[in-house]
């Protein structure tokens, strides 16, 4: 099976690079595609954004439109699936997996599709396990993780930063947005290959492997 994933940033890339090959195996096939930011859904579901700002959201029902098309064109025993993974934030998750489907229901054909959140953030998935956190940072403040309740809706990548970055997220956040995204590729890079896939305590991680494995026929929840 091959898996096209769409992610909002290149730290995300980064972790899904790393992070789907453990779940998928050696059999079978991905690409991660990243943009620039999530973006907004666009009025009437007519993309109009300029598409150099590749922002995730603004271009997804033109992108939608795209992979229907591509997919419908496969042999028949060449199965593929679009994957949107994307940061919840503080959006409400039905009202989001609404609005997505309305895209996806405008396609025709329409892609065989699946929608996945963070929640919070990506960096939930890495709080998700501590102990591969505390292996890529050794000196990760104990008590800021200890306090961290799995995918609350807390600042998740402020909470990381707290507990592993000199300076805590204030002073992270201070440096501007490219320092701070530059770090979030370093956690990913750093933490997503000590990630014990199976043990993860994030939902919302689970729920994106679960649904890996269930298109390579393992119906675990």
């Amino acid at each position: 099976m091959h898996f096209d994933i769409l992610v909002e940033d290149q730290s995300g890339k980064k972790m899904l690079d790393i992070l789907v090959p453990k779940i998928i195996g050696p059999d079978h096939t991905f690409t991660v595609k990243a943009y620039k930011g999530i973006g907004k859904i666009p009025r009437n579901l007519k993309t109009s954004a300029d598409p150099a700002k590749r922002a995730l959201l603004a271009q997804l029902p033109k992108l939608l439109q795209g992979y229907g098309r591509t997919y419908a064109g496969y042999p028949a025993d060449y199965q593929a699936v679009l994957i949107l993974v994307c940061d919840l934030d503080n959006r409400c998750h039905k009202s989001f997996r609404k609005e997505l489907f309305n895209i996806l229901d405008q396609c025709k054909p329409q892609p065989d599709m699946q929608f996945c959140f963070a929640v919070e953030e990506g960096e939930a998935w890495f709080l998700g396990d501590i102990t591969a956190v505390k292996a890529a940072y050794p000196k990760a403040k104990d008590a800021v993780l200890a306090g961290y309740i799995n995918d609350a809706v807390c600042g998740t990548w402020e909470r990381l930063a707290d507990a592993v970055y000199p300076g805590g997220a204030q002073k992270l956040a201070s440096s501007g947005y490219q320092k701070t995204g530059a770090q979030k590729s370093a956690w990913a890079e750093r933490i997503t290959p000590l990630l014990d896939i199976e043990n993860n305590q994030s939902p919302s991680f689970c729920y994106f492997r679960n649904r890996l494995l269930q298109r390579l026929g393992d119906s675990r929840e």
